[in-house]
């Protein structure tokens, strides 16, 4: 995938953050983009932030259902007429004990930032395969998706299902030889619009954990404080597709804490809290 002129980029969370960047990068190596997200203004202000003469097909999609992610495959294909590269994107986040969880947080954030990712890898890898193309999937997971943070478990659930997801799907496509790469994108705290996704939280679905709040507000502190930008993971991924690396770890410095989880396990220790 080091050519990119003219190839097809679908993004979802395109609205915002890491989607915005990706679609910025993308649109100056000369790409096609299909540009998703539940946030229809986020979306336009993206879009107003192409160079100009960029073709791009702008489009509401709710990941957490199967049949808006389909019918986002559908209206890529109807325009054109292929997909080269898919960020599997969106997210949401949410905060608190484990024992306080909601069903609803349960259900909002595996339904966005796992089940989406499902369900971009079913509606756009069986119509990659038959494309035949140089291909790449990334799907967006987080350092949570390799360690277990306190406070967190309905996030970090999501994002390690994420991880092995992408796992798994990496060793299917090189076992059926497909020309599909896979990518699985693990930053620490970036200044991005996750802190505040629960305006997008949907009313049905609006029964949030009680014990949150603190721990929500130490999350944005952390967010606020990141070093390093959206730009910065955008650029670092757009590197890792070229190169076909499958571990995108942004935060160098975050890498103790997943090696001193893997001696935990193969040790039989207890799990030491990346977090004290």
């Amino acid at each position: 995938m080091n050519e990119l002129h003219d190839k097809v980029a679908v993004i979802t969370g395109a609205g915002s953050g890491f989607g915005r960047e990706l679609a910025l990068l993308c649109a100056a190596e000369g790409m096609r983009l299909v540009l998703a997200d539940i946030d229809m203004a986020g979306l336009d202000a993206t879009q107003a932030l192409l160079p100009a003469g960029t073709q791009v097909l702008t489009q509401r999609c709710d990941v957490s259902s199967p049949e808006s992610v389909e019918d986002l495959a559908t209206q890529t294909w109807a325009r054109f007429g292929a997909a080269h590269l898919l960020f599997n994107n969106a997210g949401v986040a949410v905060a608190g004990p484990t024992w306080t969880t909601t069903r609803a947080d349960w259900q909002w954030v595996l339904g966005v930032n796992l089940m989406g990712v499902v369900h971009g890898v079913q509606s756009f890898v069986p119509r990659m395969l038959e494309q035949g193309d140089e291909c790449h999937v990334v799907n967006t997971a987080s350092v949570a998706g390799l360690l277990s943070v306190p406070a967190s478990s309905v996030y970090c659930v999501s994002k390690h299902g994420v991880v092995t997801l992408s796992e798994c799907l990496h060793h299917e496509l090189r076992a059926t030889g497909a020309k599909i790469g896979v990518s699985v994108l693990c930053p620490a705290f970036v200044s991005t619009g996750i802190a505040d996704a629960a305006r997008h939280r949907p009313a049905e679905l609006a029964d949030a954990n009680p014990l949150a709040a603190p721990f929500e507000a130490r999350v944005r502190k952390a967010v606020q404080s990141g070093k390093l930008t959206a730009v910065d993971i955008a650029r670092a991924t757009m590197d890792a597709v070229k190169a076909d690396r499958f571990y995108i770890l942004t935060h160098s410095n975050i890498k103790p804490a997943i090696e001193a989880r893997m001696r935990d396990i193969l040790d039989g220790r207890q799990p030491t809290n990346p977090m004290p």
